[in-house]
C-alpha cells in the first residue's frame, strides 16, 4: 500500500496528536498558535506537492484522485487561514486553545477522508467524525450559555439528519446490493425509477444538506454562527462547506442524470434556500447572523450547479466552492479584527470602518460585492458559470429565480457597505488595533478575489481536470 498518497491526512493526524499532548502540558497560548501555524502551513505545502497523486487505499474504500486532492488542498488552506487568524482567540478560554487546534485538525482530517470516501461505510464514519468535532468546537465558546445553547441545537438537528442519512444509505444498499460508489454508479441508472432508490438518494443527501444549511435543514445555522466563537464560525462557513460540495457532487453523480424526480427535488430545495436565506437576511442586525442567512442562500446557488449533473455543472459547483471559501473567510477576517474582544457585532458597529481601518473596510466591501455577484470579483465569475451551466440544461426558470435572488441579496450587502463607508464612526473611536499580518492577509485576499474574477483560467483548467476525475 502506497502510504505517500495519504501524506496530507497523516500530516493532519500528526497535528492533532501534537495538540493532544500539548493539552496535557502547561497552557501557553503563544506557543500553541505558533505550532499550529507551522504545522498547518506544512500540511498545505504537502497537499499541493501531492496534487496529482492517485491510487486507492483500504481495499478500494478510499480513492485518491485529482478531484479529492484539489478539495483536500482547499480544506487545508481553509484550516491554515482559520488558524492564522486565531492569534487573539479571545472567544475561547486560554486553557482550551490546544483542544481547539486539535479539534480543528481532527475535523479537517475527517473532511479530507469524506472527499476521498467511495464506500458508504467510510463516508458515514468520516461524516460523523467531522460533525462531532464541530459540535464540540461550538461548545468551546467563552460565556458558556450562548455556546451551549447553540451547540445543543447543532447537535440535536445534526443527529437527526445523520439518522435520516443512514436510513437513506440502507435503502440504497438494499436496492442495489452495492456499497461501493463505483458499483452503485453502474446499477443505479437502471433502477433509478424505483421509489425506494429515489427515496434512498433523497434521504442520503439529507446529512450533507444539513451540513450545507440547505432548506429545511438550515435552522441551526443562524444560532450556531451567532453562538460559536468567531474563528469557529469562520471555519464552519468555509471549510465545512467545501467538503460538503465535494460529497454532494459524488452522490448526485450516482444518478447519472437519469432521474427527473431527483432534479426536481434539488431544484425545489435550491429555490426555497435562496429565497428564504436572502429575504431573512434583510432583517438581520447581527453581522454573523446575516452571514449565516447569506450562507443558506449561497447553498441554493451551489445546488443549481450540482443538479445540472453535467460536466459544466460540476465545474461551476467546484469553482463556487473556491468562491465561498475566499469571500466568506474575508468577511469573517473583518469580523474578527473589528470584534477583537470576541463579542458579536451589529452592523452599526461597522460605522466609519473606512476611517478606522481602510484595508479592512476595503476587504469587507470587496468580499460583499463578490457575494452579491458584482464584477470583476470571483463571485461574479462563479455565479456566471452556474447560470450558464443551468441555461445549457434548459433550466431557464431556475436561473431567472436565482437572478431575482441576486438582486435581493444586493440590498442587504449594500447596507453593510453603507455602514462601513457612509456612516460616521462613534465618538472617540480610534483606529482598529489590527495586526500587521492581518492587514497583509486582507490585502492578499482582496487581490485574489479580483484577480480570480478577471483571470480565472488557470484555476478553471485545474478544476476542469479534477471534474473529469469525478466522472
Amino acid at each position: 500500500m502506497n502510504w505517500m498518497i495519504f501524506s496530507p491526512e497523516i500530516c493532519c493526524l500528526v497535528t492533532a496528536l501534537v495538540f493532544l499532548f500539548l493539552a496535557m502540558a502547561p497552557t501557553d497560548a503563544r506557543r500553541d498558535y505558533i505550532v499550529a501555524v507551522a504545522l498547518t502551513g506544512l500540511a498545505v505545502c504537502i497537499s499541493l506537492a501531492g496534487l496529482y497523486a492517485a491510487g486507492e487505499l483500504f481495499h478500494g474504500t478510499y480513492r485518491v484522485d485529482l478531484f479529492s486532492q484539489v478539495f483536500k488542498s482547499l480544506l487545508l488552506m481553509g484550516l491554515f487561514l482559520v488558524v492564522f487568524i486565531s492569534s487573539g482567540l479571545s472567544g475561547i478560554e486560554h486553557r482550551y486553545h490546544p483542544e481547539y487546534y486539535m479539534l480543528l485538525s481532527i475535523c479537517t482530517l475527517a473532511m479530507m477522508m469524506l472527499v476521498s470516501a467511495v464506500h458508504i461505510l467510510t463516508l458515514y464514519v468520516a461524516l460523523e467524525l467531522s460533525s462531532y468535532s464541530l459540535y464540540i468546537l461550538v461548545f468551546l465558546r467563552k460565556g458558556r450559555d450562548q455556546g451551549v445553547a447553540s451547540g445543543m441545537k447543532f447537535f440535536l438537528i445534526g443527529a437527526s439528519a445523520s439518522a435520516t442519512m443512514l436510513l437513506g444509505l440502507a435503502l440504497l444498499y438494499g436496492a442495489t446490493n452495492a456499497a461501493y460508489f463505483r458499483v452503485m454508479v453502474e446499477v443505479i441508472p437502471g433502477v433509478i425509477h424505483q421509489p425506494e432508490v429515489i427515496l434512498g438518494l433523497a434521504l442520503s443527501l439529507s446529512g450533507f444538506l444539513f451540513k450545507m444549511a440547505v432548506f429545511p435543514f438550515h435552522f441551526w445555522a443562524p444560532d450556531v454562527y451567532e453562538g460559536a466563537a468567531h474563528q469557529v464560525a469562520a471555519y464552519i462557513s468555509t471549510a465545512s462547506k467545501v467538503a460538503v460540495i465535494a460529497v454532494l457532487l459524488r452522490m448526485v453523480a450516482l444518478s447519472g442524470g437519469e432521474s427527473t424526480h431527483l432534479v426536481h427535488f434539488l431544484a425545489v430545495l435550491a429555490i426555497i434556500s435562496m429565497t428564504v436565506g436572502n429575504l431573512t437576511a434583510i432583517a438581520q442586525k447581527d453581522l454573523k447572523r446575516l452571514l449565516a442567512f447569506s450562507s443558506i442562500a449561497h447553498a441554493g446557488y451551489v445546488l443549481v450547479g450540482i443538479l445540472c449533473i453535467s460536466p459544466e455543472g460540476n465545474v461551476s459547483a467546484m469553482f463556487y466552492a473556491v468562491t465561498v471559501l475566499l469571500l466568506k473567510f474575508t468577511c469573517f477576517l473583518v469580523v474578527i479584527q473589528t470584534a477583537f474582544d470576541g463579542e458579536n457585532i451589529d452592523i452599526d458597529r461597522l460605522a466609519g470602518l473606512h476611517r478606522r481601518s481602510p484595508i479592512m473596510a476595503l476587504a469587507l466591501m470587496t468580499a460583499l460585492f463578490g457575494l452579491a455577484g458584482i464584477p470583476p470579483t470571483i463571485g461574479f465569475t462563479g455565479k456566471l458559470l452556474i447560470f450558464v451551466a443551468a441555461m445549457e440544461k434548459g433550466y431557464f426558470a431556475l436561473v431567472l429565480i436565482a437572478m431575482f435572488n441576486v438582486v435581493i441579496s444586493l440590498y442587504y450587502y449594500l447596507l453593510v457597505v453603507r455602514a462601513a463607508y457612509l456612516l460616521d464612526p462613534p465618538e472617540g473611536a480610534g483606529p482598529l488595533p489590527a495586526m500587521p499580518g492581518a492587514k497583509i492577509l486582507a490585502g492578499t485576499l482582496v487581490a485574489a478575489i479580483v484577480i480570480l474574477g478577471i483571470y480565472p483560467t488557470p484555476l478553471l483548467d485545474l478544476i476542469q481536470a479534477a471534474a473529469t476525475a469525478l466522472g
